[in-house]
């Protein structure tokens, strides 16, 4: 909770213990209200809590996603170079090959054998499924390997689930503001007796629930930013 925040909610608790602490013909009518908009406080900000709690774990998750992301395509970068270099290299004993027909057969079995394990390991670079036992300890869905096409996908995957956390993070925030401002405003009811903040809230303590399921539930439903 902000400074400003606590300290209008703060005065408003002095002002609720200076009434009860003062007689008058009203006294029975002022604690009424007084406690009704405590209650209010109270609930606003538990709802406050729990919005910058997902708030914060929803900012780490993106900004682990991302880093994911950011490795999983580096890695995929190194490997099509890899598979660049090796596709080069087995152009040009293609060609060696060609040009040496004249050779013995063990020289063109040699340029042949390494022509095809070059190609394999290519091929290796450019998808790379895991064996069984190693998706399963992995705990991979679907059970990419580290091939370019799974590394690929991996990126890809990893950059949607940053944007979800990011979408979630978005809506706490929002839900955040429209607790703190509710508070505020419920905390002057207190202190000016216009019983209308408390009706503002209210509403905005319904806001900040909203948008608070919307990033847990659908957080691509409302695009904020």
């Amino acid at each position: 909770m902000s400074h400003g925040v606590h300290a209008v909610q703060h005065e408003a608790e002095h002002k609720i213990q200076h009434d009860s602490g003062h007689g008058g013909g009203g006294k029975n009518l002022l604690d009424a209200r007084n406690r009704k908009v405590a209650l209010l406080i109270a609930v606003i900000a538990l709802g406050l809590a729990f919005s910058e709690t997902l708030g914060k774990s929803a900012q780490t998750a993106a900004l682990s996603y991302n880093v994911e992301a950011s490795n999983l395509w580096a890695f995929f970068q190194a490997k099509t170079i890899r598979q660049t270099v090796l596709e080069t290299g087995t152009e040009i004993l293609k060609i060696d090959l060609v040009r040496d027909a004249g050779d013995t057969a063990a020289v063109k079995a040699a340029l042949t054998k390494r022509i095809d394990s070059w190609e394999k390991t290519a091929a290796r670079y450019n998808t790379e499924l895991m064996d069984p036992p190693v998706r399963k300890e992995v705990n991979l869905n679907p059970p990419y390997g580290e091939g370019r096409r799974e590394l690929m996908a991996r990126a890809i995957a990893a950059e949607k689930r940053r944007d979800t956390a990011m979408e979630r993070y978005h809506h706490y925030e929002v839900a955040s503001a429209a607790f703190q401002i509710g508070i505020v405003l419920a905390s002057a009811t207190v202190i000016t007796g216009m019983v209308v903040l408390t009706y503002l809230a209210a509403g905005l303590g319904a806001v900040g629930l909203a948008f608070m399921a919307i990033g847990f539930f659908a957080p691509h439903a409302v695009h904020l930013f």
